[in-house]
């Protein structure tokens, strides 16, 4: 065997090996990557339903499959930020957002979550388009004043997304989600405006009809 092939058998054997283990890692962490986007999906029907407890259950499956997935991944950065797993950890952060600030509980922090900055933003954005999902359900129950504090919560989530201003290679794409959130945000504002609007007048219908049942 000539020198060349010898060192090409070595280069190759050595190149085989961390292909192989890359290989290996993605394929453990994309069925947790599922499975994150899976537990996160549902823990926001739950909380919809008003189930926080099987929500919250399902938040914490969710968590650890993110860290199960992130840590599969440690040692091979270029898969880890390869996509698949920012959108489970958007899904996750999304989830836990929501879950929150419809409990009325403190903000989750990324650090807290173990996810990455555009992953928490881009999460964030989305939880605004449940907020409004959650407040729509609130409204037609003719809960005035919980819609009025569900808006006020979007309201600062989009006042912080409109500060990020860098470009879609560091933020996955923000400034999308920003203005699918504005566009949600400024609906949101408008259908609640008439709701409240049509509560007062028939507050002051009720309150006129009991006048005028009163001089009779």
């Amino acid at each position: 065997m000539s020198t060349l092939s010898s060192q090409l058998d070595q280069i190759t054997a050595r190149i085989h090996a961390r292909f192989g283990a890359k290989h290996h890692a993605r394929e453990q962490a994309l069925p947790l990557s599922r499975e994150v986007i899976r537990h996160s999906a549902n823990a926001i029907r739950a909380i919809h339903r008003g189930d926080r407890a099987r929500a919250e259950a399902l938040l914490a499956q969710a968590r650890e499959k993110a860290h199960a997935a992130r840590e599969a991944l440690r040692d091979h950065p270029d898969i880890l930020y390869a996509g698949f797993v920012h959108d489970a950890q958007k899904e996750y952060a999304e989830a836990g957002i929501t879950i929150a600030l419809v409990s009325g509980e403190p903000l989750p922090e990324p650090e807290a979550l173990g996810v990455e900055d555009a992953a928490y933003l881009n999460g964030m954005g989305e939880a605004v388009g449940e907020l409004r999902r959650f407040l729509l359900d609130q409204l037609r129950g003719g809960e005035i004043a919980r819609c009025e504090l569900l808006l006020t919560a979007m309201d600062d989530l989009y006042a912080v997304l409109v500060t990020i201003d860098y470009p879609d290679a560091i933020t996955s794409g923000l400034r999308r989600t920003t203005d699918l959130a504005r566009g949600i945000l400024e609906r949101t504002r408008g259908d609640l405006t008439v709701s409240a609007r049509q509560a007062q007048l028939e507050r002051q219908m009720r309150t006129l009809e009991a006048r005028l049942g009163t001089h009779d």
